[in-house]
């Protein structure tokens, strides 16, 4: 359980934190998933590794989210045990044999991904055959404008290997399905379109019907200066691509979102350590939570809090620095703060609800790990 408070200020009143903490807000969490769960024609689960933090898989949970995609097996034992009535779906296409024989035995696990041929082998062989299994073979998709991260040069087959792998599968006693990455933070609804379109094409030369059809994640949250389409968009633009191929009526189809889910249901509370006139140090940076600013290019928006005095109503443009002794730990962008800003002033830093404390590191022992829960608004719409 953490400390729960009913506002930012309550809490620094409470803590005077020195060290970062998170600021978990699961009524935002509930609203975004409800928005997912009441627009999504299908099955919506929960990407993982996005933030697996037990608080917020359980704030999802509460919130009325089922289903989970794991991509290994400490993330399939933590969503088991911590919420047992939940689905996992192994959605990693590489597995090693012992973890596929675990997680088939142990922990119950009938639905994976494959991209290869040799991966299909291997969960047949671990599984004792195909019986009761649901194998998606996952496709390649082209890129797609605007997102952060491309993710099918990793994984994915082209059109004709996705083909034979499905008869392979069925042939095999498993039910079958498709999935696709049109990758993160994708700012063009139509990604989904033309993905879709290439997996009918994938039906069509297999010639077998499928059980699912996953469209995977992607789905954009919205940071500074993002402007990205509302979500009711990309959800008509799927629909509408579904209804237009050919496919059994009882196909589920699924989805698999994690920033656009999580990312406004958390911010981070650091705190200025030292002010070298236009510049601030603060306790937390690119090697901890806000790798992000630099690997996919996020602004963030961010406030500062005092709790003696007011601060000054004019702005300034601050260079941030992060708490390593590492001169690469500094964020790629300027922060406009109070003009007065000063040591033992903080700054809440929102956005940070994905891909923040999951890509964390332990450099130089900094390592942000405090989480509480507030029922606060966040900071006001980004622009």
């Amino acid at each position: 359980m953490s400390r729960e408070f009913a506002d930012v200020p309550a809490m620094l009143r409470a803590l005077s934190p020195s060290y970062p903490v998170f600021c978990l807000r699961p009524h935002i969490i509930a609203a975004t998933a409800k928005r997912f769960l009441d627009l999504f024609p299908g099955r919506v689960l929960y990407a993982v590794k996005c933030n697996p933090h037990p608080l917020v898989l359980a704030a999802l949970y509460k919130a009325g989210i089922r289903h989970f995609d794991t991509a290994s097996l400490p993330e399939i034992a933590q969503v088991r045990e911590s919420l047992p009535d939940a689905a996992c779906y192994f959605m990693h296409p590489v597995k090693g044999r012992a973890v596929i024989g675990t997680a088939s035995r142990v922990y119950n696990i009938d639905q994976y991904v494959i991209d290869h041929p040799k991966e299909l082998e291997k969960i047949l062989d671990e599984t004792d055959g195909g019986e009761g299994l649901t194998i998606f073979v996952r496709i390649t998709t082209p890129p797609a404008q605007g997102t952060l991260y491309h993710l099918a040069a990793k994984f994915g087959a082209g059109v004709e290997e996705a083909a034979a792998m499905l008869r392979e599968a069925k042939s095999r006693g498993c039910q079958v399905g498709i999935a696709f990455h049109v990758g993160s933070q994708c700012l063009d609804p139509d990604a989904y379109r033309t993905a879709i379109d290439l997996a009918a094409k994938v039906v069509e030369r297999a010639q077998v019907e499928l059980h699912a059809l996953d469209v995977g994640g992607g789905f954009p949250a919205q940071y500074l200066g993002t402007n990205a389409p509302p979500l009711e968009e990309y959800m008509s633009t799927i629909e509408e691509a579904v209804k237009g191929i050919h496919v059994r009526r009882d196909c589920v189809l699924m989805c698999e979102p994690g920033r656009a889910l999580v990312a406004a249901g958390a911010s981070l509370i650091t705190q200025v350590q030292l002010r070298k006139e236009d510049k601030l140090y603060i306790n937390d940076g690119i090697y901890g939570a806000l790798s992000e600013t630099v690997q996919g290019g996020i602004k963030l928006p961010a406030r500062m809090w005092r709790l003696k005095g007011e601060h000054a109503r004019e702005y300034m443009d601050f260079t941030v620095s992060g708490p390593t002794c590492d001169s690469l730990d500094v964020l790629p962008y300027k922060i406009p703060l109070p003009v007065d800003i000063e040591e033992g002033d903080w700054i809440e830093i929102d956005r940070l609800g994905a891909y923040s404390n999951a890509n964390a590191t332990r450099f130089n022992g900094f390592y942000p790990e405090t989480w509480i829960t507030v029922h606060d608004d966040p900071i006001g719409h980004v622009k």
